[in-house]
């Protein structure tokens, strides 16, 4: 097990009591002790000595801190983002907001795009990079998070495109949207998450009251005020909100049209003027 190929297989089987995608971690960390990418490292340094820094990366991995935390990376649509501890991990299931928007506006695109509760940036920089004649403005609660969403900004050219400011969801904003895209929190207090989750990523990102809707009975007014005619929200739900978060936005006038993740889940929820059509 001294070079690559041979530790791979040994770490993966480690972290097969921690991980659901042992191999993939292994695979990632690997690839960062060596300072190349997965697909280049699968190619052509499986024959390579084992970098010394892999066991404490391994380590850290075995202790259920996320691979994106470690590495300081992760891919989200067609883009790479910086993350931290600051912020909420970029999931898949999140891209459903995205290519929701996408089946609604088509090659064509938003004119402006907000973003609410922005973190890393993931879903307007994600936007910005789709179309590329819109521009936008991501919103978040933490300094510490918005330093992420700029950095990511710069990294991926968007900063003469995308700007980023302090505040409390939409408070304030007074300027009207094309597309307005929302990740709130949305799990119940008091929810057991897994350790990966519940010891590394930012409670303020994840938890929402009691019932998981506390966010949600704030922004469905704000959504309203801050649509343009014809525009659209893609707000992010948990799989059993549907229901429930679609009866607090028609009582605010709006209608909603659900949309499923790559698993089948109920995960985004496309937001509309009632007296506007969802194509």
């Amino acid at each position: 097990m001294n070079d690559v190929r041979g530790c791979l297989a040994d770490a993966a089987r480690r972290l097969g009591g921690v991980s659901d995608t042992a191999r993939l971690d292994a695979e990632l960390l690997m690839a960062y002790a060596l300072g190349v990418s997965r697909e280049a490292m699968l190619l052509s340094r499986l024959g390579d000595e084992v970098p010394a820094e892999f066991d404490a990366l391994l380590a850290r991995r075995m202790a259920s801190e996320p691979v994106a935390y470690i590495t300081g990376t992760r891919d989200f649509w067609t883009i790479s983002l910086n993350v931290s501890p600051a912020v909420l991990i970029p999931r898949p299931d999140s891209e459903t907001l995205i290519e929701a928007a996408v089946g609604h506006f088509g090659n064509a695109g938003p004119k402006r795009v907000l973003d609410l509760g922005t973190g890393s940036g993931a879903l307007l920089l994600a936007a910005l990079s789709e179309w590329t004649g819109a521009s936008g403005a991501g919103v978040d609660a933490s300094e510490a998070a918005l330093a992420v969403a700029v950095a990511n900004a710069k990294s991926l050219g968007l900063t003469d495109r995308a700007a980023f400011a302090l505040g409390d969801w939409g408070e304030g904003l007074d300027e009207r949207f094309d597309l307005i895209l929302c990740n709130p929190p949305y799990v119940e207090s008091g929810t057991i998450l897994a350790a990966e989750v519940a010891d590394y990523e930012p409670a303020s990102a994840l938890f929402a009251g009691g019932d998981g809707l506390e966010d949600y009975r704030r922004l469905m007014p704000q959504f309203a005020r801050l649509m343009e005619p014809g525009a659209i929200v893609a707000l992010e739900i948990g799989a059993e909100q549907a229901e429930v978060v679609s009866a607090l936005a028609l009582e605010t006038g709006l209608a909603a049209r659900c949309f499923q993740d790559l698993a089948g889940r109920n995960r985004c929820l496309l937001l509309t003027q009632s007296d506007h059509q969802i194509r």
